[in-house]
């Protein structure tokens, strides 16, 4: 099946324009949503994930109406690719993971995120340690439960979602993952061997 999906970031934008194009692109099924793309409470994108299947095909409008940050797109990209799904870009052609070419860019942007990933890991640990020299506690204080979020959690974990895909489209961290799957009573399987003592 061929699933489309449209997104404009005001209710007083309108969606004609990207779903006359995905419609014209032979979508099937088409899920669209007035959200800025900063939010991360996107209940459209979050129904066309839970529907999507191997052997599906999605279509954009352009790559920014699906990922908030180039990381987050290639973590979504990469999802999609393990479960057999193509994604299709029509403004930005060269995103097209059923060709060849398309693949190939894919893996370079995938490899400098990763690249990129390496070198904020890297700042952030000798920040932590210049802090814990000075005698300061880093790291970021635990946050407040939000009901909603977990429920979005729960559901993209359920549906075997990874855990850096729900990390990117939910912008929340690891450690509040599997707090909010513990206090809803999820069980977290390889919880043990995820998490480092």
């Amino acid at each position: 099946m061929i699933f489309g999906y449209a997104r404009v970031s005001t209710k007083e934008q309108n969606l004609n324009l990207q779903t006359d194009a995905l419609k014209k692109a032979g979508c099937e099924k088409i899920f669209q949503e007035k959200v800025s793309g900063r939010s991360t409470n996107r209940p459209e994108l979050l129904k066309l994930l839970e529907q999507i299947r191997t052997g599906d095909t999605l279509i954009a409008f352009s790559v920014d109406r699906l990922g908030r940050t180039t990381r987050e797109l290639v973590i979504l990209l990469n999802d999609f690719k393990e479960k057999g799904i193509t994604f299709k870009s029509l403004t930005e052609g060269i995103f097209d993971t059923s060709s060849p070419m398309g693949e190939a860019i894919f893996q370079i942007i995938a490899i400098l995120k990763a690249m990129e990933v390496n070198v904020l890991r890297e700042r952030t640990i000798k920040g932590l340690e210049a802090a814990r020299a000075r005698g300061l506690n880093g790291g970021r204080p635990e946050g407040s439960y939000n009901k909603k979020k977990a429920s979005a959690v729960v559901t993209l974990y359920k549906k075997k979602e990874t855990i850096n895909f729900i990390e990117e489209t939910q912008n929340i961290s690891r450690s509040t993952i599997y707090r909010y799957l513990r206090k809803e009573g999820v069980e977290i399987k390889g919880f043990k061997k995820t998490i480092k003592s």
